[in-house]
């Protein structure tokens, strides 16, 4: 009875406080939100509390209750439902209810308040408050599935209840608990709820993205089936799906032109993602032209079009080495009213470079000024790359320095580029001058950043530069990759530290650092060299010990050093070895 009298005058004051053009949506509140809490809505005010073991979802957990009334849960659904004031709904998290009323009162009046801002078309605060029960139950290890029937306003006005479980799917969803927004998908449509198509879009788009093949074909033929029915927006989401592939499964473009049928046919418009898509999937089986007369049918239409969708198409040509047909897309791509981007750009270039027609890259830039297209630094990249496949070396350092005066911040990969440009240019100097730049400007943070400055120190003959890159690196706590390790070992042996070079590889072993059989031949090799076959001969049972199985260039490095010690027993023994190990490998194969 308290609590009907509040909620009259809760009506009454809110009335007075409205004008007229608002009283309609007041009209909803008192007949909606009346009938949801006096009609349907019962707190137990005398429950029973078991004070060893909370029940709740069928989960059975020792949880100490306090023995209250669920009366103390009515003020705050009173205020909520008079105000429709978030800030009171959240004076305090679910959790902290759970902690002092136990779960059962908890849910009861979090329910009632969800809904009341259901009615009032406030989805923002029913995802909010949703959020919060489904992480309480993630925490409290409560079946989350159970929220479904625990939520559910009353049997006798269930259209209630769409918003709340539109708005459920959506939290699941996006906490990665697919299993359960579907579950409350098909359990809505169980009890005759459909839910809207909005809420069905973000739960395919997340189980596409999370790769769940299981779930999305099933779902979209349900919606197709039974509905709520599918949307331009649908039909996009699984047209990415079909044309994208992933993990598990190949692009499926037959399944896309059915998409692609199937929204003609309903009298829905693609939009320029659902062509991009397609686009996309057309080039990645290698269905070039097909995509070209397409972009090209679609732009004598006046379709959407954009970048993305001639850019596939170009990086396509330019991959199969078709460049000429890549350019020829980029003046349709001119024609048809599109302005080429930085990617365009720097796919073509990088094309350019590779077959070292570093004239029509200078033209492209050229084109970019004019247009007004800043070049990244990858284009950057592409052109000295080029450059210095040409050995027009002062071009490439002029490039290179222009990239800092043009905004552009340089990178790892555009010092790598110009490094092994001096270093096929034999310019030691500059190459060793630029890994020295590249340290002091912190451009290493990674395994193969490093290993880029130990191969140029190693191809430098700077040996002692590199291993003290490499102490650098296990100092900072980045563990070496094989090759890094491999270039060291070399080193150590060139040095003629041999001692070391043995000493470093137990070390390496010890750390669980891969090896491979080229780890063992450096070493191998020096002492073959220095006359110590049977030395290097006792390194394979270590290398058998560490898992590393000797390969073709371990036994031949000790065939060739046996033999010139003229001790061909042992040459032969080797290469019988080897050979019976060459075709059990081949057997096995």
């Amino acid at each position: 009875m308290l609590m009907s009298l509040t909620c009259l005058n809760g009506c009454i004051f809110l009335r007075s406080k409205l004008h007229p053009g608002q009283r309609c949506l007041s009209r909803l509140y008192n007949s909606a939100s009346g009938s949801l809490m006096l009609e349907d809505q019962v707190f137990d005010e005398s429950p029973k509390f078991e004070p060893n073991a909370v029940v709740d979802f069928g989960v059975t957990r020792s949880v100490p209750r306090v023995p209250t009334t669920g009366s103390e849960l009515f003020p705050l659904v009173g205020k909520v439902f008079k105000s429709l004031n978030f800030r009171v709904a959240r004076e305090k998290r679910f959790g902290s209810w759970v902690e002092s009323h136990g779960f059962s009162h908890s849910i009861n009046c979090f329910r009632i308040i969800i809904h009341i801002f259901a009615l009032a078309g406030m989805r923002l605060e029913v995802f909010t408050l949703l959020r919060d029960i489904v992480e309480f139950c993630n925490e409290s290890e409560y079946d989350a599935f159970e929220l479904f029937s625990a939520l559910l306003d009353s049997p006798h006005h269930l259209e209630r209840s769409a918003i709340v479980f539109d708005v459920l799917m959506k939290v699941f969803a996006s906490n990665s608990m697919l299993e359960n927004a579907f579950n409350v998908f098909v359990n809505a449509k169980h009890v005759g709820l459909e839910s809207d198509i909005m809420s069905c879009n973000f739960l395919l788009k997340c189980l596409v993205e999370e790769n769940r093949v299981d779930f999305v074909r099933p779902f979209f033929e349900e919606l197709k089936d039974s509905g709520p029915s599918p949307n331009i927006y649908t039909y996009t989401i699984m047209m990415n799906f079909y044309c994208r592939g992933g993990p598990g499964w190949d692009v499926n473009i037959r399944r896309a032109t059915e998409i692609l049928g199937k929204i003609y046919s309903s009298g829905q418009r693609p939009t320029v993602v659902t062509y991009r898509s397609y686009i996309h999937g057309l080039c990645k089986v290698g269905s070039l032209d097909v995509a070209f007369k397409l972009i090209c049918n679609l732009s004598y239409r006046n379709k959407p079009l954009n970048s993305h969708c001639f850019n596939a198409i170009i990086r396509g040509f330019c991959i199969r080495g078709a460049v000429q047909k890549a350019f020829e897309v980029l003046e349709k791509m001119k024609i048809s009213g599109v302005v080429p981007d930085a990617y365009s750009y720097s796919i073509l270039i990088d094309a350019l470079c590779k077959e070292g027609d570093v004239e029509k890259s200078l033209v492209l830039m050229e084109e970019m000024e004019r247009y007004q297209i800043k070049p990244s630094v990858v284009i950057y990249t592409s052109l000295i790359h080029g450059l210095c496949k040409r050995g027009l070396m002062e071009c490439a350092i002029d490039v290179f320095n222009g990239i800092g005066a043009s905004g552009c911040e340089y990178d790892q990969t555009v010092y790598e580029t110009l490094i092994d440009g001096f270093c096929m240019d034999g310019d030691k100097n500059s190459a060793t001058k630029l890994l020295q730049e590249m340290i002091i400007n912190n451009l290493v943070h990674t395994t193969f950043g490093f290993r880029f400055l130990i191969r140029g120190f190693y191809k430098l003959g700077h040996y002692d530069k590199a291993f003290e890159v490499f102490n650098i690196m296990l100092r900072d706590g980045i563990s070496p990759d094989t090759i890094a390790c491999n270039y060291v070992l070399n080193g150590y042996c060139r040095d003629g530290r041999l001692e070391e070079a043995l000493k470093l590889l137990e070390e390496l072993s010890d750390h669980g650092v891969t090896l491979n059989s080229h780890s063992y031949n450096a070493i191998m090799y020096r002492l073959c060299k220095e006359s110590y076959p049977e030395r290097a001969l006792e390194l394979l049972p270590r290398m058998l010990k560490r898992n590393t199985v000797p390969g073709v260039v371990n036994y031949s490095t000790l065939i060739s050093g046996f033999f010139k010690q003229l001790n061909f027993r042992k040459s032969v023994m080797l290469f019988t070895r080897m050979v019976k190990i060459r075709h059990i490998t081949y057997i096995a194969k």
